[in-house]
């Protein structure tokens, strides 16, 4: 892997790091990204299914998971996990995306995490070839590519430190806080870096200097590096050493910080949990005189480092090495930006004709076109065109409910409302606010408890008991009139139908094994029209290739119960126009139909 990231690289954002993610996605609108660097977040603790940030002056959204392994499954291409969890759960986060697999590189910016577990995770992570950068970094960045979180800081100074496209320095330090110091002096001194990685400042880190250099050393658009060390390990060595055998031949700029601890009495350690010395060889003096003594470009001191900079990049364009960079134009984010208060994901009025996700209404609307009602139910409803026998099966579900005739609730509503004068919505209105558990509930019911009982294996006697324990009739079984010596032809339908057109029907034929055990009770106690439409809704989804999880959230939001209401509308609407038509008078129940038990009220 010659180079870290590229401009394709996403990320997997472990933790719901607003600001951190607003920076990365800034920086990714700056430098024309064609999408954003982070594809999902896990937010184990969200209740929301996404987040929305800034993307220029517009909005994106960016789907939350509750872990890792459902972001992965939805985004497989992105190979990257930026780990921004605790050092109580950083370890775990990592490991379970090893053990998961998909990932060529895992930032950790926690810090303090057990050395024990540090070694084991590292060593796993060599064993599978991916990069770990940290425990206890930044990050790192591949300008005009990707860049991990706050790496470069603000978008003016990244700018400014020539971060939004590529130089010619790979640059590689333990030191987080010195990452963007060194980006802007060699961005000031040469013309910026190709590619730059805080290593972390733990005592046991993923990815060490060596490695880094290594990939940098067969990345064409390094030219040359820069590796600042500090006090303590003895990791610069193998630097060393490779440069000795040759492995690398590229030059390289080198300087441990931490040289002013020859001047204590007795050991100190810095800020870092790797910066202590424990031996001579350790400290900064004696690996700044092994670098030197080895051909390593070493400055006298860090205030001459912008020197020896200048000096290195200078002979490497005289050489032709190094070649004039063309400044590329970048995008401007806006001073002032709004968020959205409302968010659609399935139609679009802004350009010049309206579209419905994704397909202009002129495409759809006339008979030419090939789509039916069903069709755009699919594709607003469900965000997604079906194939002609679910179309088919959704349109034969609003003909199957549209009417039940003028006595039950919602109708009779409706005609009392269109008698009172009212007009046709206020009307329907008044029907349709019948509908509920006890007037057209049973479709929801009917495939949330019969999905349940199919999902958990149980028998049809352990349903039955579940359900009886639970105080709860089920929905979908029973019917007024009809009964097995009196089947409901919408019923009888429907079932042939779906053995002609379903490719499996699973939870039918399951329904219809409880429906055996129930009519054995009594004859009446079918698989009514309510309880067949619901649970051959659950068949077909999953015969489309819908998830458990994703049908129960259709179920949730009263996606079944939609289509009653839809189907019923045109009854209602139908009974509505009825009395219009026949202007029939103000409706006024009849005293006989009312049983009056009036009691005098009591004084108190």
């Amino acid at each position: 892997m010659a180079q870290l990231f590229t401009k394709d690289t996403q990320a997997i954002f472990w933790n719901n790091n607003a600001s951190a993610i607003q920076r990365m996605l800034d920086y990714d609108y700056t430098i024309g990204r064609e999408t954003p660097s982070v594809a999902a977040i896990v937010a184990p603790t969200s209740s929301s299914k996404f987040e929305k940030f800034f993307w220029g002056a517009d909005e994106i959204m960016i789907p939350l998971y509750k872990n890792t392994t459902e972001a992965k499954s939805d985004f497989p291409n992105a190979d990257v996990l930026l780990n921004f969890a605790s050092f109580r759960t950083a370890y775990d986060v990592t490991m379970e995306a090893l053990n998961l697999g998909g990932f060529k590189t895992i930032m950790i910016t926690a810090e303090g995490i057990p050395e024990r577990l540090a070694r084991g995770m590292n060593a796993k992570a060599r064993e599978l070839g991916v990069t770990v950068i940290g425990p206890a970094t930044v990050g790192g960045i591949v300008p005009g590519a990707f860049k991990i979180a706050n790496v470069g800081g603000t978008i003016e100074n990244i700018i400014n430190s020539k971060l939004h496209r590529a130089g010619s320095c790979g640059l590689v330090t333990r030191s987080g806080g010195l990452f963007n110091e060194l980006c802007n002096i060699i961005s000031i001194n040469a013309d910026g870096i190709a590619e730059g990685v805080a290593i972390g400042g733990d005592r046991f880190v993923g990815s060490v200097f060596i490695d880094n250099l290594l990939r940098m050393q067969d990345n064409p658009e390094v030219k040359y590096m820069l590796l600042l060390g500090e006090v303590g390990g003895v990791e610069e060595y193998k630097v060393i050493d490779a440069v000795k055998t040759g492995k690398i031949t590229k030059p390289i700029i080198a300087w441990c910080i931490g040289t002013i601890a020859k001047y204590y009495d007795s050991g100190v350690q810095f800020g870092h949990a790797g910066a202590s010395a424990n031996a001579e060889r350790e400290t900064a003096a004696a690996k700044n005189e092994a670098m030197a003594q080895a051909g390593i470009y070493v400055p006298k001191s860090f205030n001459d480092l912008p020197k020896l900079i200048a000096e290195v990049y200078g002979k490497l364009k005289a050489d032709g090495v190094i070649t004039e960079i063309v400044e590329p134009q970048v995008r401007e984010i806006p001073k002032v930006r709004k968020s959205k208060n409302f968010v659609c994901t399935i139609s679009d009025d802004r350009g010049e004709e309206a579209t419905y996700c994704g397909y202009p209404i002129s495409s759809v609307a006339t008979p030419d076109t090939g789509f039916t009602i069903g069709d755009v139910m699919s594709i607003l409803w469900f965000k997604k065109r079906y194939p002609r026998w679910a179309v088919d099966f959704l349109e034969t579900v609003l003909k199957t409910v549209a009417d039940h005739g003028p006595a039950v609730s919602g109708a009779h509503n409706a005609k009392v409302t269109a008698r009172a004068g009212k007009d046709v919505i206020s009307s329907l209105i008044s029907g349709l606010l019948t509908i509920g558990p006890r007037f057209g509930g049973a479709i929801d019911g009917a495939a949330k408890y019969f999905k349940y009982a199919n999902d958990c294996n149980m028998t049809p006697a352990e349903f039955l008991s579940y359900m009886k324990k639970q105080g709860i009739a089920i929905p979908g079984i029973g019917h007024r009139i009809k009964s097995v010596r009196n089947p409901d032809l919408r019923v009888s339908g429907l079932k042939k139908f779906a053995a002609e057109n379903f490719p499996s029907t699973p939870l039918l034929d399951y329904a219809l094994t409880v429906e055996e055990l129930t009519t054995s009770k009594k004859d009446n106690l079918i698989l009514n029209v309510d309880g067949t439409i619901g649970i051959l809704m659950v068949d077909m989804w999953r015969a489309l290739g819908y998830s458990d999880e994703e049908i129960d959230v259709f179920i949730d939001a009263g996606a079944l119960n939609a289509f009653f209401i839809l189907g019923r509308s045109i009854g209602f609407i139908g009974h509505i126009l009825d009395e219009k038509r026949l202007a029939m008078p103000m409706y006024r129940h009849p005293w006989d139909d009312i049983l009056y038990d009036i009691q005098t009220a009591p004084e108190i």
